[in-house]
């Protein structure tokens, strides 16, 4: 019954948040629903689209998701239920609701541009540039984690050396073929829905259908090919879906995954009901386990582990890079915006029941991943280990996250080329088609792309864990400063910014500090003979993100404080 009571108050406190507090900060900021969108005004078919509301939700839910929400409360579960719920909750109203929505907001004010343009508007060029310097890194970050992580889901080592169909196929070799029938699936949609003229109700009836059949497909013959094949396919992917229109590939397949995002939580809740009046499974998470684990101290740890079940400043990413360019009407960017953060954040929830479920298995390192225990919990729910329902309700949970690392893999490189060339571009150009010289070649959608592919698959190749640790704190830090750049440009159009003070000052206090940490112990394995490359890595990119952003913080700390002698004047 615990399992029960967490969900339900997750679930009424959330709802609350929407109705109240989203709704009071678009009537703060001006949401304007008669106000034309970027989306229609700047429409160019190929990344400023207007997408109906609920394909653009099922693309934003489904980018910002990826594997986060469940990886993250998972992993700082050892600190117990309580406290994660608690941030997951409070997080995911006052932290990333506001950040999500705000950075979309903005953007759309912006005419769709990203962060960069939000900070150069209240801050300067120079803060701009340092902050797509920043976000880059980030980036790369991003590209490297998850082709290690998507490469990972699709092989075993045993599949080193095959290549091709294979019958009685392993989960992993399920997993790949799924997918790559969902990329041939994408498009057929992309194409009923914008060339061929088909309503949104009945191709989502013939999407969902397709996808119960690919998955069918896949349940009985899989593909195989070795790890290095794969890292080249999906390289070879992600830079072609970031080039192509977003209605061919980007829309309609973030919107058909999204269906597989929501019937898993509408599973999971429906386990956690029959587990409360069944019995059949014990909820094992105690609600506080100390303040200080294995993982770290419960301040800076919990708060950069957890990550998007509360907050993530990659939302910030999409939100201005691809979402901003498809919002059809600003009165839609609450729901888009705030509620698929708040979405998100039940499905951290879900995520802690889920591993309370089989916490001591999970303590003791019996699964090999938090994906792997999350689709255990909630399997258990429905079945004993080992059971036909186990088994079945298990592999589809394990099948819907790995769909997601792949979506949040294509989107994140989709940004990478939007923010490559805005480093780049003048004041006064508007797309590489304006520069000249070096600068017409390094602001070419082309080149952006595959130097940040290139080197985000070399990272992610090498398979290092380092990549990993390193994005928890950067990917928060950089929340931090989007919180930061859209308080700096509200305050700057005479808009109530003070929401943002609190949010933001804890977020950068607490990344830093988590890096900062992060520092100190890599010069200490130097120091004694101990480091190996990856601790150089692990140093001189936390470095270069502390620098960054002391600088960012410095400028934007100057713009408030003028803001707010111009209001006492």
């Amino acid at each position: 019954m615990t399992a029960l009571l967490i969900i339900l108050a997750a679930i009424v406190l959330l709802v609350i948040g929407y109705v109240t507090y989203g709704s009071w900060l678009a009537k703060e900021w001006g949401v304007d629903p008669s106000r034309e969108t970027p989306a229609k005004t700047m429409e160019d078919g190929v990344d400023y689209l207007a997408a109906p509301p609920a394909v653009l939700m099922g693309h934003h839910f489904s980018s910002i998701a990826g594997a986060g929400p469940i990886n993250g409360p998972i992993q700082a579960s050892v600190f117990g239920w309580l406290p994660v719920f608690l941030w997951c909750v409070i997080g995911g109203i006052f932290f990333g609701g506001l950040q999500d929505f705000g950075s979309l907001f903005a953007s759309v004010r912006h005419g769709g541009k990203s962060v960069g343009e939000i900070i150069k508007d209240s801050m300067g060029e120079r803060a701009k540039k340092l902050f797509i310097v920043f976000a880059l890194l980030v980036l790369i970050l991003v590209i490297a984690s998850f082709v290690n992580v998507v490469a990972g889901t699709f092989m075993t080592a045993a599949d080193a050396g095959q290549f091709g169909f294979v019958g009685a196929p392993t989960g992993n070799q399920t997993t790949a073929m799924i997918s790559l029938l969902f990329i041939v699936l994408a498009i057929a949609y992309g194409m009923m829905t914008n060339k061929g003229g088909m309503k949104t109700g009945p191709a989502t009836i013939i999407g969902v259908i397709g996808i119960v059949v690919i998955i069918a497909i896949g349940m009985n013959v899989g593909f195989a090919m070795g790890r290095t094949a794969w890292i080249v396919f999906i390289g070879a992917y992600i830079t072609i879906a970031s080039l192509i229109p977003v209605w061919i590939m980007l829309q309609p397949r973030d919107y058909l995954s999204s269906f597989l995002l929501y019937a898993m939580m509408i599973v999971a809740i429906l386990g956690i009901i029959l587990s409360a009046f069944t019995g059949s499974t014990t909820f094992q998470l105690p609600a506080f386990t100390g303040w200080s684990n294995n993982l770290g101290t419960l301040f800076p740890t919990l708060f950069i582990t957890v990550a998007c079940g509360a907050c993530s400043g990659f939302h910030s990413l999409i939100s201005t890079g691809t979402s901003s360019k498809q919002l059809d009407n600003e009165g839609n960017a609450k729901a888009i915006g705030y509620g698929s953060m708040l979405i998100e954040s039940a499905l951290g929830v879900i995520s802690l029941i889920a591993v309370g479920m089989v916490f001591d298995k999970y303590v003791a390192g019996e699964f090999g991943s938090p994906s792997a225990a999350f689709a255990g919990g909630i399997a258990l729910m429905f079945g004993v280990e080992g059971s036909a329902i186990y088994s079945t309700i298990y592999a589809l949970l394990t099948l819907a996250v790995s769909v997601f690392a792949l979506t949040s893999l294509d989107t994140g490189t989709r940004l990478s080329r939007f923010m490559f060339s805005e480093l780049f571009l003048k004041e006064d150009e508007a797309s590489y088609k304006d520069a000249t010289g070096i600068r017409k070649a390094l602001t070419h959608p082309l080149v952006g792309t595959l130097v940040m592919v290139i080197i985000g698959c070399i990272l992610g190749g090498l398979s290092l864990s380092q990549i990993w640790g390193l994005f928890g704190a950067a990917n928060q830090l950089l929340a931090g400063i989007a919180l930061m750049a859209v308080c700096a440009w509200l305050g700057e159009v005479g808009k109530n910014n003070k929401m943002f003070f609190f949010p933001m000052a804890f977020m950068l206090v607490a990344t830093i500090t988590s890096l900062i940490l992060t520092i100190i112990k890599k010069f200490g394995a130097i120091g004694a003979g101990e480091a190996v490359w990856g601790d150089w890595f692990q140093l001189i990119f936390a470095l270069a993100m502390v620098i960054l952003a002391v600088i960012l913080v410095i400028e934007a700390i100057g713009v408030l404080r003028k803001q707010a002698a111009k209001k006492a004047a």
